[in-house]
């Protein structure tokens, strides 16, 4: 019966150091491997260009101090993208990932996000298609929950919203800032909010 039981059970096992605060924990790896358990550190020389989301969202420590290499999938070795960044005027890529999107009725949807310097382009990996094309001018605002999880919102007021997931949601949303205040007069907006 023992090859039975469920093999996704997890003990977590805390020292008890009888003490009460935890004010007083210290985040090395010693102490992270003697407790096996990770504790949030507090970073007050951090500087606003350094975190973006300082103080409003919580934070991976895998996304605090990543570089940005914009183009993950190498878009100029890729013909089907650049046949549809020509089409449509664009050149300069900014961004390209793989995300997650949601459709209305909660379905998720392999996707590749480009970002260019005018617009947002969603294409379907498996046809190989432009789903959609949004222009950054639409764009009114970006939604982001207060949590440390992958979701983002676009938000165009004209169309309908797009809700994704990437896990270099850090990345995405400042291109889109930057792209925006390059391009036009106006800043993005960046909501946080757990609604």
């Amino acid at each position: 019966m023992e090859k039975f039981k469920s093999l996704r059970k997890v003990n977590i096992q805390v020292p008890d150091t009888g003490r009460n605060n935890d004010d007083d924990v210290v985040d090395t790896p010693e102490a992270k491997e003697e407790s096996g358990i990770r504790f949030k550190s507090s970073q007050n020389n951090v500087t606003e260009d350094q975190e973006p989301f300082m103080g409003v969202k919580v934070r991976r420590r895998a996304s605090l101090h990543r570089d940005y290499q914009g183009d993950y999938l190498d878009v100029p070795s890729q013909p089907y993208l650049m046949k549809i960044l020509e089409k449509q005027g664009d050149r300069q890529v900014l961004f390209a990932d793989k995300v997650l999107k949601f459709t209305g009725s909660g379905k998720m949807k392999r996707r590749i996000l480009l970002i260019t310097d005018f617009a947002i382009y969603i294409v379907d990996p498996e046809t190989d298609a432009l789903k959609r094309r949004i222009a950054l001018a639409a764009v009114d605002k970006l939604c982001l929950s207060e949590l440390n999880d992958n979701f983002f919102a676009i938000i165009i007021p004209t169309e309908y919203d797009v809700l994704m997931a990437s896990t270099r949601k850090t990345e995405i949303v400042t291109m889109l800032v930057e792209a925006t205040k390059s391009t036009s007069e106006y800043e993005l907006e960046v909501l946080f909010s757990n609604r």
